[in-house]
């Protein structure tokens, strides 16, 4: 990429969107079934797990906008980076309220930040995106998200990937699944993400170079906070953030660990090999000791 298109790409930073939905029972019932937890009753003023947010506020592009990987078309609300791959590299939130089923919200998003860097396999550009959620009527954001989006040049004979890490061993909260296309369809639908690298296997191989179907960063976040809800499912999470490390694909068996340590625990993931995959941090509210 040349200084011209760098320099029009950052331009986007402080450009905004603001998006409205209503907190309805359905997807936090649809998710409580694709993650395995006995059918519980969404009723209004019911808190919504943390991270389940993303079941709302979905991308409701037109067919003639979805570009060849799934994803709207560049452009928009979104910068428009020329390189072909995107992956969500990491998040960091800031949890300030409940959101409640039943409530009205708003999303405000904002561009925080355009930042071209070069790693081992070419050219990169990172967009940090600021959400804050609001419930109407309040008087300050429930929920503060930064949102890491990496871009990529397409996959080349000979790249060389970052070398893997060894996750940690001798966790003392761990739970192995499989995850298969069934699971990575079923998120897909329920965030409405139309990104082929999770549920279209030719092209995710063929096209991106990858050898199965991708696991959602989004769904190994939301796994990692279902783990420390079935271990302290009376605490109330401060803040979260996490980092991905490399892809976690389909078919092999992966697992999420934690470990607490006064009020802060240390969430990650492995894949099947042991490589760490996913690495995260959650803070306590006090009322959760």
């Amino acid at each position: 990429m040349d200084t011209t298109t760098l320099d029009d790409l950052k331009a986007w930073v402080g450009r905004s969107e603001t998006l409205h939905d209503t907190l309805h029972p359905t997807p936090a019932a649809a998710l409580t079934a694709t993650l395995d937890h006995a059918p519980q009753a969404w009723a209004p003023g019911t808190p919504l797990p943390p991270l389940w947010h993303w079941l709302y506020f979905l991308p409701q592009h037109r067919a003639s906008e979805i570009g060849p990987d799934g994803h709207a078309q560049r452009g928009g609300f979104l910068p428009p980076v020329p390189l072909p791959r995107r992956m969500w590299a990491g998040s960091q939130f800031s949890f300030h309220a409940p959101l409640r089923i039943g409530e009205a919200v708003t999303r405000r998003s904002t561009i925080a930040e355009v930042t071209p860097k070069q790693g081992r396999s070419g050219a990169l550009v990172f967009v940090k995106v600021r959400h804050e959620v609001s419930v109407q009527g309040a008087a300050s954001p429930a929920l503060t998200e930064f949102h890491d989006i990496v871009y990529r040049e397409a996959r080349r004979p000979g790249d060389v990937e970052p070398p893997p890490q060894a996750a940690p061993s001798g966790a003392p909260w761990q739970r192995s699944l499989r995850p298969d296309d069934v699971l990575l369809f079923r998120y897909s639908a329920l965030t409405f993400n139309g990104h082929r690298i999770h549920y279209d296997r030719r092209y995710v191989t063929e096209v991106e170079g990858y050898p199965g179907l991708i696991v959602h960063g989004p769904l190994i976040a939301t796994l990692l906070l279902d783990l420390l809800r079935r271990e302290l499912p009376q605490a109330e999470v401060a803040s979260f953030q996490f980092r991905a490390l490399r892809p976690t694909f389909d078919g092999a068996e992966m697992r999420v660990n934690g470990a607490r340590e006064g009020d802060t625990v240390r969430l990650w993931a492995q894949d099947h090999a042991g490589w760490l995959t996913m690495d995260a941090t959650a803070t306590l509210k006090s009322a959760g000791r």
